[in-house]
């Protein structure tokens, strides 16, 4: 595809596009990038500029960054069916059909376990305050202390008095949600099926437009390994994820907790979230322990199983097969991940790292920002 790209580029430029012109320095390190102080600030303010268009339009823009990052990770499969001399608009539908038929048919299977466990939940509570009562004179010293140092900060002054503010309810929320979660989820397809049918697009206009033929040359090499490099870290975790989940479900049915399948899924969907979601992990089995398993050392395993799985995962199995193709600073990994959490919610803590990886790898290949991509750099590069 990018030979190609760089054939019809040059067929349509001549000769100009490979020979410099008059008192032009023939330097392959060249980028048309500004280096005077007072464009880096413009672009800094640009930067900022996108974001805050990010925060305000994430009900437009988050779908369409899932749909680019969705087509990265599905290209593989288009470029395998257009082998097979499957016309593009077929395979796009084909892929996007199986894609959101796989999720569908997931959601219908899971949704009657996990009503079952929420009518339990509030029936559970009381059992779970007797496991836990242990902790209840603790609770209660840090209660009595904050209370004290609120009081030594208050001092004489009035305490305020409670307002209840009527909200909307429940089912108001759930509605807009829902509405909200419909909406996004249409416009992720529409996106996705057209970026598959019309893939090579936007680079090939790049391409096109771009001055000089290292350019354009730079822009197809970025183009590529950004899709070689994020499709095959976002197969690698997916892969990973199944087998965390494949485990959990087996951690989850070796101890009684029931509902394997439930488990399991959780554990693969929330091992998506670097870091906090193994966390919510812990804490999920932990709960589920508790309610489900009468012995309080037995009711605690499911918890410690699940860490023990995500510490051989996430410490050794996923950082030794990813070390090849790059790695990314554990720091910055999670400052990446409080800040898309906080841009997009839970969406854009998942969508954090490959936005971090594709941004280093852009950074990697232009000389400017090659500094950048350094520090983006993991210990093990």
């Amino acid at each position: 595809m990018g030979s190609r790209l760089l054939a019809d580029c040059k067929s349509a430029d001549g000769s100009a596009a490979v020979a410099p012109l008059d008192g032009e320095v023939a330097d392959e390190d060249e980028l048309p990038i500004p280096t005077d102080i007072n464009a880096v600030f413009l672009g800094g303010l640009f930067v900022l500029a996108v974001l805050a268009g990010c925060y305000v339009a994430a009900e437009i823009v988050l779908p369409v960054v899932l749909a680019f990052v969705l087509k990265l990770v599905l290209q593989p499969a288009m470029r395998a069916l257009e082998r097979i001399h499957v016309p593009h608009v077929i395979a796009a539908v084909l892929i996007i059909l199986v894609l959101f038929g796989t999720l569908g048919g997931m959601g219908a299977a899971l949704s009657g376990p996990a009503s079952g466990w929420a009518q339990k939940l509030p029936s559970g509570i009381p059992k779970l305050q007797q496991r836990l009562s242990f902790l209840s004179r603790p609770i209660a010293a840090v209660e009595k202390l904050a209370e004290r140092a609120q009081g030594l900060t208050q001092g004489d002054h009035p305490k305020p008095v409670p307002v209840a503010v009527q909200g909307s309810g429940l089912s108001d929320q759930l509605l807009i949600g829902t509405r909200s979660f419909a909406s996004g989820f249409l416009e992720t397809a529409v996106v996705l099926f057209f970026l598959l049918a019309n893939g090579d697009t936007f680079l090939r206009r790049l391409v096109e437009i771009l001055p000089r033929f290292r350019n354009k040359r730079q822009a197809v090499e970025i183009s590529q390994q950004i899709e070689r490099d994020v499709s095959a870290y976002l197969f690698t975790i997916t892969v990973m994820n199944l087998a965390v989940g494949a485990a959990a479900g087996a951690v989850a049915a070796l101890c009684g907790l029931g509902d394997p399948v439930l488990w399991g899924t959780v554990a693969f969907l929330l091992n998506y979230i670097p870091i906090v979601g193994p966390i919510l992990g812990v804490g999920v089995f932990l709960l589920v322990g508790l309610l489900s398993v009468d012995t309080l050392w037995q009711a605690l395993l499911p918890a410690g199983l699940y860490l023990t799985i995500h510490f051989i995962e996430g410490e050794t199995v996923t950082p030794m097969l990813l070390a090849r193709r790059f790695t990314i600073n554990p720091v910055l990994v999670v400052l990446a991940l409080v800040f898309w959490y906080w841009m997009w919610g839970v969406p854009g803590a998942i969508l954090a790292t490959p936005m971090l990886a594709i941004t280093k790898i852009i950074c990697d290949r232009i000389r400017p920002l090659m500094a950048f991509g350094h520090f983006i750099e993991g210990r093990n590069s």
